[in-house]
């Protein structure tokens, strides 16, 4: 298995552990496979990502590319300095929630982008921002009725309407229902970004997503 396979499939292992990971980014460096990190909250991020470089042709380990899930964005700041101008010094890019933009923006001040940093600035700097999250990003571009055949096809539609009968799911909409339920449950999000990305139009990708791609 090459090195930059390796640091691809193994980082969700390290998400949790960051010297691990560190040790893992500086050992793939050093024999110069890899040139970017795209830095991103989860697992689900990354499996969306790397699905939809497949489904525009693309092999991202090939190009030098790895795909580093951080185990939630409150880590972002440390390893922007393990892997940015301060560390590693490879090239960046990311993906984040709207609820944890703050973090992203505190943490590229703090490592010395100029001046103040809003989400123009940081998708200058590489890092795209999804509204509310990936999962309602995937939902609006498919839409309900597409999402949920989606879910009958995966053998989950009797779990959604269970679901969706809860009294305090009654006052949600339906679009909020569909992003609450692949959140659930251990593993669903991964699964869902998987067969939601493998079921868009590639003309109606959701912004972040398509942004971030075109960037590395």
């Amino acid at each position: 298995m090459s090195r930059k396979a390796d640091i691809r499939m193994r980082a969700p292992e390290y998400a949790d552990d960051m010297t691990d990971a560190v040790q893992l980014a500086r050992s793939v460096e050093a024999a110069g496979s890899i040139s970017t990190v795209v830095l991103v909250e989860g697992v689900s991020d990354q499996v969306a990502v790397e699905t939809l470089a497949s489904r525009r042709g693309r092999q991202l380990a090939r190009e030098g590319v790895a795909i580093v899930p951080m185990g939630g964005a409150m880590s972002f700041a440390r390893f922007l300095r393990e892997f940015g101008p301060q560390g590693l010094g490879l090239r960046l890019a990311g993906l984040c929630d709207e609820g944890e933009e703050r973090f992203f923006e505190h943490a590229l001040e703090s490592a010395g982008a100029a001046g103040h940093v809003d989400r123009a600035r940081m998708e200058s700097l590489g890092f795209y921002v999804c509204v509310a999250d990936l999962e309602d990003e995937l939902i609006r571009s498919l839409g309900a009725d597409r999402v949920e055949a989606v879910i009958a096809e995966q053998g989950d539609l009797a779990s959604l309407r269970t679901f969706q009968r809860q009294p305090f799911q009654r006052e949600r909409t339906r679009q909020q229902q569909l992003r609450r339920f692949m959140g659930v449950r251990s593993g669903r999000k991964a699964q869902y970004s998987r067969v939601l990305v493998e079921g868009l139009d590639l003309q109606r990708v959701p912004r972040p997503l398509d942004q971030l791609l075109e960037r590395v």
